[in-house]
Order: C-alpha cells, then structure tokens, then sequence
C-alpha cells in the first residue's frame, strides 16, 4: 500500500512538473505569433495583411531585424503613434527571457 501511495504521489508531482515546464518555440509561435504572422512567417492571414507585417521568409526582411529589437517586441509589444501594434507577451510565458530568445531563434529559421 505505501509502495502505491509513493507511485500515485511521484506521478503526480511529475504531472505538475511537466505542466509548469516552458512551451517550445514552436508551439509559442502556433499560439501567439501565427495567427498574425501566419504558419510560415509570410504574415499572409486577414490580420497580417490588414497591418502590413513583413515577410520573414524575406532575407532582406530578416537581416533588417535585430535580435534586441525582437526580443523587445515579443515581451513588451510594438507601439506605433501611441496606438498598440502586437501586445507583449512577457506575461503569458512561463520563461518570458528564455522564450523569448527562442522565438527569435525561430523565427531566424523562417528565412528561405
């Protein structure tokens, strides 16, 4: 009974484990990024055409960016004449810094 006990409590500090753990850029980007920027970076949905986001299939698109600039438009937002471009997402992430850096390093790999 207490080797069950033991089982049944490790699987579930296991579970809380895994559901606290950091999403992949991958799934991260699915979540937060394609709906605008679509599934492969080309920005070609309703909302990406609508506010005229860039290609990041594009290699000239992509050597424009800067990583820092990224970085701070992924947790903190773009804002253009005081109006809100694409909310942060500092909060919705488990490890907004290391995300972050992830989604960046994702999106670095859309490049055609």
């Amino acid at each position: 009974m207490k080797t069950t006990m033991k089982l049944v409590t490790l699987g579930l500090a296991l579970a809380g484990a895994a559901s606290l753990a950091a999403a992949t850029a991958a799934e991260n980007w699915e979540n937060h990024c394609a709906s605008c920027h679509g599934e492969d970076g080309k920005a070609q949905t309703k909302q990406g055409k609508k506010l005229k986001i860039r290609d990041y299939t594009d290699a000239a698109v992509q050597a424009e960016l800067k990583d820092d600039a990224m970085l701070q438009a992924i947790l903190d937002g773009v804002k253009e004449n005081g109006k809100e471009r694409m909310k942060g997402f500092k909060e919705e992430l488990e490890n907004p810094d290391q995300e972050a850096k992830d989604l960046v390093a994702f999106i670095r790999k859309l490049k055609a």
